[in-house]
């Protein structure tokens, strides 16, 4: 092996196999033995997969040489986050001690779809119990323990997708598949110093997929650089009819920077309740893509966009989560606040469930009309870096943190991408998104791929890692 394929981006692994200058087998032994070794340092995997990634990788290898070659992903290892089913006797646990013995006969679409691209399944990684929709207030909310960020190993590394994140920061994985609901692709991101993408609501298809919430969830990659997470989701987008909320909408990744220069706005007070430090990373990110881009500031319409998300997510999760919440089985969910907070959800009214749905057609037809002439808004990843593993979340001590950008694109079912943009005092990773509109994915990842064009933050590594 003439390189080590560790903080690799997948473009580049690629071509190293195509090139005959590492195989699949090898490949997937480097990782799997790294997951392995120092998984458990950031109780990162669920379950280590050895023995179907080196039969996938067997059969990769045997394909390329026989000139089979399928394109970017072939032999590439991956790991997914554990709620997508998978086959073979591969544990699905949903984070949550009562499932750890769970067993599915089929594989989520995403991980079929990987399988046909050629990509090697690794790891079931670790999340957040049941993705957060119990209502956990602090990082120990998994039977697995914290997601913890190889920054900063006091420090959580991001719910409910803690697993993909620590694993590809800490370079024990070349990309990882996630979800969100509400900020759990790009707030591992942000936590991580990682790129994540979240797609337009119905490109990926969910089958497979634990349900949180039916109309807001999304399954979407987490890797190294923008590039990385195309070249991902093109394998995975397209419709399926097991999952009817998927589109017709075809996808096909164009790498590359645009010929013009950007227009990107910015929510006038998005920056309001922000922490200091993320602030001050996002307004010099602004600086910086002057260099491509003109900036605007933007006003949205007054709507309650929190409220609105809020309650369309508590009564689908009220009602996905129906027989477990009354079948007494949260009493073995590893956070202590998870055991009782659902069943204030059961307690959202038919009629404030319907308003929202009503409004959320409001806010989609308003935030199209305000974003036509731009490329994407931006605003911070999260409001606050990585947390403390011995501190409750700021949003659990004062109130509800404000994520505008995030209700927003989540109720309206709209893609983003976080990109790393700096780092505070104390060493941890800050983010910046660029948030685009439905099916402008291509879009927002040229923008993020020409910001990081101008910055290294992308190319920084974790102290001490092996």
């Amino acid at each position: 092996m003439p390189v080590s394929p560790v903080f690799r981006s997948i473009r580049t692994l690629g071509e190293l196999i195509r090139t005959r200058q590492v195989s699949p087998v090898e490949l997937a032994t480097v990782f799997l033995d790294r997951l392995e070794a120092h998984g458990p340092m950031y109780n990162a995997v669920v379950t280590l997969t050895r023995a179907l990634a080196m039969e996938q990788a067997r059969v990769a290898e045997q394909e390329i040489v026989a000139g089979r070659y399928k394109g970017v992903l072939h032999g590439i290892p991956y790991g997914a986050k554990d709620l997508l089913a998978t086959a073979g006797g591969i544990p699905t646990t949903w984070g949550a001690a009562p499932f750890r013995d769970r067993r599915f006969d089929y594989d989520a679409t995403v991980i079929r779809k990987l399988r046909e691209a050629g990509a090697v399944l690794a790891a079931k990684l670790a999340m957040v119990e049941l993705a957060g929709g119990m209502g956990y207030r602090q990082p120990n909310a998994s039977f697995t323990g914290p997601g913890i960020n190889p920054w900063d190993a006091t420090r959580w590394s991001g719910g409910s997708s803690s697993g993909s994140a620590s694993a590809v920061c800490a370079g024990l994985i070349p990309f990882a598949i996630g979800s969100e609901t509400w900020g759990s692709i790009l707030g591992p991101a942000n936590h991580c110093g990682l790129t994540g993408l979240r797609p337009t609501f119905g490109r990926v298809s969910r089958h497979g997929a634990m349900v949180l919430s039916w109309s807001l969830d999304k399954l979407g990659p987490i890797g190294l650089t923008p590039d990385d997470c195309g070249l991902v989701l093109e394998a995975i987008a397209g419709p399926d009819a097991a999952d009817p909320a998927t589109t017709d909408q075809p996808f096909r990744y164009e790498p590359g920077p645009l010929r013009r220069r950007f227009r990107l706005g910015v929510i006038g007070g998005v920056g309001d309740g922000v922490e200091a430090e993320t602030r001050r990373n996002f307004e010099a990110a602004l600086k910086t893509l002057e260099a491509v881009a003109t900036i605007e500031e933007v006003q949205l319409p007054a709507l309650p966009y929190e409220e609105i998300t809020r309650t369309i997510l508590f009564g689908e999760l009220a009602s996905a989560f129906e027989d477990l919440i009354e079948s007494g089985q949260l009493r073995g969910l590893t956070a202590p606040e998870d055991r009782f907070t659902p069943y204030s959800r059961v307690g959202v009214l038919a009629k404030d469930y319907i308003r929202a749905l009503r409004l959320r057609g409001v806010v989609a037809a308003e935030i199209d009309r305000a974003m036509r002439g731009f490329d994407a808004w931006l605003g911070p990843s999260r409001p606050v870096p990585s947390t403390r593993l011995d501190e409750e979340f700021p949003s659990a001590i004062r109130g509800a943190t404000r994520d505008v950008m995030g209700a927003i694109g989540n109720v309206a079912g709209l893609p983003a991408i976080s990109v790393p943009d700096g780092f505070t005092e104390t060493g941890v990773p800050t983010g910046i998104q660029f948030m685009g509109r439905a099916y402008d994915e291509n879009v927002i990842l040229a923008a993020a791929s020409a910001y990081q064009g101008l910055t290294d933050w992308h190319l920084r590594r974790p102290p001490n890692m092996l």
